[in-house]
């Protein structure tokens, strides 16, 4: 019986997981397709960091607004239906692209719209995973998800092959047929999710607001868990500038630059890929998870802003290094957060935690475009580096003794 209970593959296990190879593989192949044909229709760094903003603006106040329903009503149904109605407008997509009707404008409408689903998606996902998890397993099952999104990312360059082949309408469709088949498996997991509520009262306002209230007051009490989501804020406006810039950078500095950017960032997701792999097996000493966590958070900052200036080949090693780093500092973050925050708090938590995420990578991506108009894109990387570099030192360091408390836990 213990044995079973342990058990990591379970079928909603392995119907989640399925799910989410399914999806992101389309999602991958469709995502960076996107952002060259907004370089190529555009020629600007700057509407390309627009482009990014507009994406991830809903993001900012969706996740906070949808954490108290998804502790209050059913995250699974959430899920799917979310990923039913991507596959539509994805399909929609393709159809304008295809009759001639695509311009700026609906892009920027139609990622506002995709940024919202993606929000509350994300915070509906990250809430319903870990209940599908069996009890010890979560260090295993986050290096699994970490895999597969490192996996993802091996598709970009068929997806760079397949736009400048193509186009981008074929790309929308197959992503549409991911977002399908995603749901339909999402449609079969079944799991008792206690805290949906089972009166007929509606959920009004004032039931909303004192939900929503009591999400914020618990994060206001946990020390550790508020220097985690105000640290990684300051490390998301930092990675947002980052991933905003070094793009175009190479497009922009190197013959066939986004395949050299392939090429060289593409060592970062072999390094995550290694290290997601290894951490299936490997357990962290409980008592070392906050240092080694630390240590990865300044030694990513260090290195992501200097890289620019370094030549490709010690890039690549970098990168490769940074990638095994991220994805241990990830699991360790994420097996600990999750398994922390109890199920009926997770949907707001996970909206708070996504908010204040999205909100620093929406202002280093504007910022890092701003800033872009009058300096050099490696100066405006290094600059974001160095705030990351200070933020992991005076939140996380000055905190540590409730950081550790979360951190060094057993997950």
């Amino acid at each position: 019986m213990t044995e079973e209970k342990n058990r990591l593959w379970t079928k909603n296990f392995t119907l989640i997981t399925l799910g989410t190879v399914v999806s992101l593989l389309g999602n991958s192949i469709a995502g960076f397709a996107l952002g060259l044909l907004v370089l190529d229709y555009t020629g600007s760094t700057f509407l390309y960091a627009l482009y990014a903003v507009t994406y991830n603006l809903p993001k900012v106040v969706a996740p906070t607004l949808a954490g108290p329903f998804l502790d209050k009503y059913s995250r699974r149904k959430t899920i799917y239906t979310l990923d039913f109605t991507s596959a539509a407008l994805y399909g929609i997509f393709a159809w304008l692209i295809i009759s001639g009707y695509f311009n700026f404008g609906f892009l920027i409408a139609g990622c506002l719209l995709l940024g919202t689903i993606d929000s509350v998606y994300q915070v509906a996902f990250e809430s319903f995973y870990p209940m599908l998890i069996s009890e010890g397993n979560y260090t295993k099952a986050y290096s699994i998800q970490s895999t597969l999104e490192s996996l993802a990312t091996f598709v970009v360059p068929l997806s760079a092959f397949l736009y400048n082949l193509i186009g981008i309408a074929p790309l929308f469709l197959i992503n549409m047929a991911t977002f399908f088949v995603a749901a339909v498996m999402e449609t079969q997991i079944k799991k008792e999710e206690v805290y949906v509520r089972q009166d007929k009262e509606s959920f009004g306002l004032a039931q909303y607001k004192k939900t929503f209230r009591e999400g914020v007051d618990y994060l206001r009490q946990e020390r550790g868990l508020l220097a985690i989501t105000v640290y990684f804020m300051v490390s998301a406006a930092s990675g947002g500038a980052f991933n905003t810039i070094v793009l175009p950078y190479f497009k922009l500095n190197y013959q066939n630059g986004e395949y050299v950017y392939m090429f060289t960032m593409g060592w970062m997701m072999v390094g995550r890929l290694i290290g997601g792999a290894v951490h299936y097996k490997l357990k962290f000493p409980v008592d070392k998870k906050f240092t080694i966590a630390l240590f990865v958070y300044v030694f990513n900052a260090l290195v992501d802003g200097s890289m620019l200036y370094l030549p490709l080949t010690v890039v690549m090693a970098l990168c490769f290094i940074d990638g095994i780093l991220g994805v241990t500092s990830y699991n360790i973050r994420i097996s600990a957060t999750q398994s922390y925050v109890p199920d009926e708090r997770k949907g707001r938590f996970n909206g708070i935690f996504q908010m204040a995420f999205t909100t620093g990578m929406l202002l280093g991506q504007f910022f890092s475009g701003v800033f872009t108009l009058f300096l050099p894109e490696r100066t405006v990387v290094s600059g974001f580096m160095i705030l990351n570099l200070a933020a992991a030192v005076l939140i996380m360091g000055r905190n540590r003794a409730s950081v550790k408390k979360i951190y060094n836990r057993r997950a």
